[in-house]
C-alpha cells in the first residue's frame, strides 16, 4: 500500500444498503454467489419465489461492493455487475454503496482483488471453527490509503489495459490448444484411406479389480476426473477412516478410468504419469489398455471427443438424468471406431509434440497467472 497516500477508514466510503425486497411466490428472482480470492460476483441462477423460505430478502445494485460475512477471510467479495442488478440475497451478504464522490467502485474493485485487501478481511473476522464471520464494525473501521480520484480513474485505466492484454494472451492459448484437439481427432478419424472399424472395447481394455485393501491407519491419495474431457487429476487424501469403501484400485500410468456417475459427461481419460500410484474408488473402473490392438493416446482423444459423450449417455443407465450411470459391462459393450495401427502410431508421434507445446503453454499460464497479482501489488502501491 502506499503510505503517501491519505488513509480513510472504509465506513467513510462504504454505507450499508438496506434496500430490501417483499417476496412474492409468483416472481422470478435473480440469485448471486461471490467465489473466493477476489473473483467476483457471479450469477447463481434464478429462482421462483414459493421456493424462498423467507418472506423478505435484500436487493443488490449495480456498484455496490458486496461480501460473504462467512467466507470474506477467503477473498469472497466484489462489486456487483450489472447483470445482477436487483438480484436477492440473505443478510449473509452485506451489500454497500460506495461513495463514488471519494472512491471509484472499479478502484475498488480491483484493491479488493490484492492479498492485502484479503488480509484486512480475515484481520475483520472473527469466531469458533466453521462459524467464522466478518465482523462489519471492525471491517468499516480499517483504513486503506485512498488517492484524489484522478489518480484512481488513472490507476483503473492503467489496470484494466494490462489485464486486457493478459487475457489477450490467454484466448491465444485456448485457440491453439483447441486447434491441437481438432489436429488429433482429424488424423484419428478422417482419413479415408485408413478408415476406422467399429471395435467392442471388450477387445481393447480389460476390467481391473480393486487391489488395495483399506486400512483404517492408512493413509490414501486419491485421483478424480474432471467432466468435460478435462483429464484425470491428483486429489486429496484421506485415511482409512475417512470413508467406507473396504477396497481400493491403485492406479497405473496408461490405464483407462472413469466415474461411473459422470462418464456421460466426459469424465473419462487414460491416467497420466503424474497420476501413477494413486486410488480411486469401486465407483471408479479401471482399465488395463491392451497396447497390441490401441494406443492410450487413441483412447485419450476419443473419449475426450465431445462427438463421443452422447453416445455414452444413450448407455448410462438410471432414472434421474443427473444420476445416470456406465457399468462397465456396457462400457465394455460399447464400440468405438479404432483407426489402422499405423494411423496410432502417427497421432502418438504429433500428440507428443502438441503435448510438449502444451507443457510450454502451462508454464506460460503459471507466469500469467502470478503477473495480475503482481500489476495489483505496483498499482496499489503507486509504482504503475
Amino acid at each position: 500500500m502506499n503510505s503517501q497516500w491519505p488513509l480513510v477508514p472504509l465506513g467513510k466510503v462504504l454505507n450499508r444498503s438496506q434496500e430490501a425486497i417483499e417476496i412474492s411466490p409468483i416472481e422470478r428472482y435473480k440469485e448471486a454467489t461471490i467465489r473466493l480470492w477476489g473473483k467476483g460476483v457471479v450469477l447463481r441462477g434464478e429462482i421462483d419465489g414459493r421456493e424462498i423460505k423467507s418472506a423478505r430478502r435484500f436487493r443488490l445494485r449495480t456498484g455496490q461492493f458486496v461480501l460473504s460475512r462467512i467466507d470474506a477471510r477467503n477473498g469472497a467479495f466484489g462489486i456487483v455487475p450489472a447483470l445482477l442488478e436487483g438480484a436477492a440475497v440473505t443478510n449473509d451478504f452485506p451489500a454497500y454503496i460506495v461513495a463514488a464522490s471519494r472512491l471509484l467502485p472499479a478502484y475498488l474493485g480491483w484493491m479488493s482483488k490484492t492479498g492485502w485487501f484479503v488480509d484486512l478481511c480475515r484481520a475483520a473476522s472473527e469466531g469458533t471453527t466453521n462459524r467464522v464471520r466478518l465482523q462489519e464494525d471492525r471491517f468499516l473501521q480499517t483504513a486503506v490509503p485512498l488517492p484524489p480520484c484522478a489518480e484512481q480513474c488513472r490507476i483503473v485505466a492503467r489496470i484494466e489495459a494490462l489485464a486486457a492484454k493478459i487475457d489477450e494472451v490467454r484466448a491465444v492459448h485456448k485457440e491453439v490448444i483447441e486447434d491441437c484437439e481438432v489436429l488429433c481427432r482429424s488424423i484419428l478419424f478422417n482419413d479415408p484411406a485408413c478408415p476406422a472399424i467399429p471395435t467392442a472395447m471388450s477387445e481393447l481394455v480389460l476390467l481391473r479389480v480393486p487391489d488395495v485393501s483399506v486400512a483404517a491407519d492408512g493413509t490414501y491419495h486419491f485421483a478424480g476426473v474432471y467432466c468435460f474431457g478435462r483429464g484425470v487429476f491428483a486429489g486429496e487424501q484421506k485415511t482409512g477412516l475417512d470413508f467406507a469403501y473396504r477396497s481400493l484400485t491403485r492406479l497405473r500410468a496408461g490405464d483407462f478410468v472413469y466415474p461411473k456417475l459422470m462418464a456421460w459427461e466426459g469424465a473419462l481419460g487414460i491416467v497420466p504419469p503424474e497420476c501413477d500410484g494413486l486410488c480411486v474408488s469401486p465407483e471408479y473402473p479401471v482399465f488395463a489398455v491392451n497396447t497390441a490392438r490401441v494406443l492410450p493416446e487413441v483412447l485419450d482423444v476419443y473419449f475426450r471427443s465431445p462427438s463421443a459423450w452422447p453416445q455414452l449417455a444413450e448407455i448410462s443407465t438410471g432414472t434421474n438424468m443427473r444420476r445416470r450411470r456406465l457399468h462397465p459391462g456396457s462400457f465394455l459393450a460399447f464400440k468405438m471406431p479404432l483407426p489402422p495401427m499405423e494411423t496410432q502410431l502417427r497421432l502418438r508421434e504429433v500428440k507428443s509434440r502438441l503435448d510438449s507445446l502444451a507443457d510450454v503453454q502451462s508454464q506460460s499460464a503459471a507466469d500469467l497467472n502470478a503477473l495480475l497479482p503482481s500489476i495489483l501489488d505496483k498499482a496499489f502501491k503507486g509504482e504503475l
